[in-house]
């Protein structure tokens, strides 16, 4: 294995990997989705119910932030980042249902962003430590690298797969394809 795998020579992280690949991709189809819902679907063009969105969704983690890292201190880092995935996951479950169903309306887009909002407040910290839990310490900057590129490759990856999938099925399958990526 060259050097720039070196950390999926470990198990664990390799499905951690894996797994954070997955629904990195799947969260950044979802942003995209939402996005598309609000300013497309359910506005018609509005720039300012987008902007509310995005401000409601990454609000908490401005006030949460020291908080947040305090707990992600304090606890164990694979049952906050449980909790809080399962939370995310739920709420993009229950978005996809509203969308698909035709039941959404703007306020409850704003309260599921905020739901987000808080549990990824608290995912963010633990998930950017819970790496030095998982592989030896030689192997950390290697997998703090590899958790770069694999973030930044869904960053590509997601909001191209999202556009293709909303113009051939639509925006409440794209959120479904979001949920089903925390499993």
């Amino acid at each position: 294995m060259t050097r720039t795998f070196t950390s999926l020579a470990v198990r664990n992280y390799r499905y951690y990997f894996t797994g954070a690949l997955i629904s990195n991709i799947g969260t950044w189809m979802g942003r995209t989705a939402l996005s598309w819902l609000v300013l497309v679907e359910l506005t018609g063009g509005s720039a300012s119910a987008l902007g509310m969105v995005t401000a409601v969704m990454f609000a908490p983690g401005l006030v949460l932030a020291p908080m947040a890292g305090s707990v992600a201190d304090r606890f164990p880092k694979r049952k906050i980042l449980l909790i809080t995935q399962t939370i995310m996951g739920i709420d993009a479950m229950v978005l996809a249902t509203l969308v698909l169903t035709g039941q959404i309306e703007l306020w409850m887009v704003y309260a599921l962003a905020f739901c987000d909002g808080l549990a990824f407040s608290f995912d963010n910290p633990a998930r950017q430590s819970f790496v030095s839990e998982v592989v030896p310490a030689g192997n950390l900057p290697n997998a703090i690298g590899l958790n770069s590129a694999s973030f930044n490759t869904a960053r590509l990856i997601g909001p191209g797969v999202a556009g293709i999938l909303i113009a051939l099925l639509g925006t409440g399958a794209v959120l479904l394809v979001n949920s089903l990526a925390y499993l």
